[in-house]
């Protein structure tokens, strides 16, 4: 009997050693479905996720474990770390190695090459900076929705390794959006996100996009291409949707039924990853969302177009910014035309491209503020009618009430589209369907002190959300008023006064 247990327990012995190193050699394994999906695309850019309880944080520590050498988790709110540090202690079964004052995890994979994790917050604009030049092959931004743009695009530039059999991927974990500033991700991820898109993905279905010009476009596939002496090498990027009932762990613990029973629009984003669902605006927005959404939604495409009545042109600022003109024909305005500043130089090449766009004796409105005075000077010389404004300067304007005054015309002219896109207008305005202009429109945020609104300045806005509204700017520098020379009374009668835009300049 006892040489009977001596071997039962010889063999109990055995098998937990092979359960044991069977856990070492494989801390963690992908869950059928979404997950494995995930884990085994091929996409530089992966997003993951939509709804809550789909394993977005094991898929993040799996992959680190098993598949990469160096990576770097990150979540907006360095208190947020927590959850995937405690995950990945479960995983690994210890915390050896993990320096707390650093945030840096090293320690070895189960083939014993060896594995460094850094984990890393980003509360504030600019704090990514403070990670520039330093690479990873694994970048792990968990409730992506939450960082700015910004701040994932700069990271995406360290994507890489020296190691070239290492494979290097971005990994986006998210549910939908609940503000305004977490809509980029919809459009980062616009083929499988948006419902508006005009070719939707499938979900793991693999995408390419290029950095053309400033821009960014989707190509045809990986080929790298050339543009301007340039060679481009597209980068791959997928989304693939995961729900609670992909996770058996979660279905049998009552999580589903907490998820149910929440408050809408917070159960269709939770419990179906309804991206479209209860995103609301900052309270303090100078333009609702769903005001620049309906205006859009009036815009179409016009063969045979009204007399143009107005232009806007916003000169780029150098770096990332782009020169932008608007053209208005009435209350419908046509599609922007951007080009990136390497394109706009100097003062005549924009000036140059203002003509060339330029209708039926359109008046030119121009911010002259730095870099906008020489193309204004080029136009001005060129015999273009041309007003150049200074947004800076105080205004003698009131909002429609009559009661409002604002305390520069950047306020005033802001606050000027958001009246002409309030419904209650029935102007009819349109504006062409471009997610940048939309950002650009719903980006600003206003206050009031005492009778004066005030909006805030272009350095406030990127200092915010870093990146400077231009789309927008040009737009409501092209809805202001200046009548044509040949419209004002007397204007065909010989000895008629000389032609001042400033004294006719109507506001809306």
């Amino acid at each position: 009997m006892g040489a009977t247990s001596r071997s039962e327990r010889a063999r109990l012995e055995r098998a937990l050693q092979l359960a044991r190193e069977f856990k070492r050699r494989h801390p963690w394994t992908p869950l059928p479905g979404p997950q494995t999906m995930a884990y085994q695309s091929q996409a530089k850019i992966i997003g993951y996720g939509g709804a809550a309880g789909g394993g977005k944080t094991d898929l993040a520590c799996g992959k680190a474990l098993t598949r990469h050498r160096k990576a770097m988790m990150l979540r907006r709110v360095g208190t947020e770390l927590t959850g995937i540090e405690d995950r990945l202690e479960e995983l690994i079964g210890n915390k050896l190695g993990y320096n707390g004052q650093k945030k840096i995890w090293r320690t070895q994979r189960p083939d014993g090459r060896p594995l460094q994790i850094e984990f890393a917050s980003l509360p504030n604009p600019g704090d990514e900076r403070g990670y520039q030049g330093r690479p990873h092959d694994l970048l792990v931004f968990d409730e992506a929705a939450n960082f700015l743009e910004g701040q994932v695009r700069f990271l995406l530039g360290w994507l890489r390794s020296v190691d070239p059999n290492q494979q290097c991927q971005a990994l986006l974990c998210f549910n939908p959006p609940t503000s305004a500033e977490g809509r980029w991700i919809i459009d980062f991820f616009a083929p499988w996100l948006d419902h508006k898109h005009p070719c939707p993905a499938a979900p793991g279905e693999l995408r390419w996009f290029a950095m053309v010009g400033g821009k960014e476009i989707e190509v045809v596939d990986g080929t790298p291409f050339q543009h301007d002496g340039e060679t481009i090498t597209p980068e791959s990027r997928t989304f693939i949707p995961s729900r609670i009932a992909d996770n058996p762990y979660l279905m049998g613990t009552g999580y589903m039924a907490t998820l149910q029973a929440l408050p809408e629009p917070l159960r269709s984003q939770m419990l179906y990853g309804d991206f479209h669902a209860g995103m609301e605006d900052d309270a303090m927005q100078v333009i609702p969302t769903a005001w620049v959404e309906a205006a859009m939604a009036r815009w179409k495409r016009r063969e045979v177009k009204p007399r143009m009545d107005s232009m806007g042109v916003d000169v780029a600022r150098g770096g990332k910014d782009n020169t932008i003109i608007s053209r208005r024909h009435g209350m419908w305005f046509d599609e922007l035309l951007a080009y990136p500043g390497t394109q706009t130089p100097d003062g005549p090449t924009v000036a140059g491209l203002v003509i060339a766009a330029r209708r039926d004796n359109a008046p030119i409105h121009i911010d002259v503020i730095g870099v906008g005075a020489s193309p204004y000077d080029f136009l001005q010389q060129a015999g273009q009618t041309t007003i150049g404004v200074n947004v800076a300067e105080g205004s003698t304007a009131t909002d429609k009430s009559g009661r409002l005054t604002f305390p520069n015309l950047r306020s005033q002219y802001w606050w000027q589209i958001r009246e002409a896109l309030d419904p209650a207008a029935n102007n009819g305005i349109a504006l062409p369907p471009d997610q940048r202009l939309l950002a650009d429109l719903c980006a600003p945020r206003w206050r009031l002190q005492g009778k004066a609104i005030c909006v805030e300045s272009r350095d406030e806005i990127i200092k915010r959300i870093q990146r400077s509204p231009d789309y927008a700017s040009a737009l409501i520098l092209a809805l202001i008023d200046t009548p044509r020379r040949e419209d004002l009374p007397g204007a065909h009668t010989s000895g008629a006064p000389p032609y001042d835009p400033y004294a006719t300049l109507i506001p809306r």
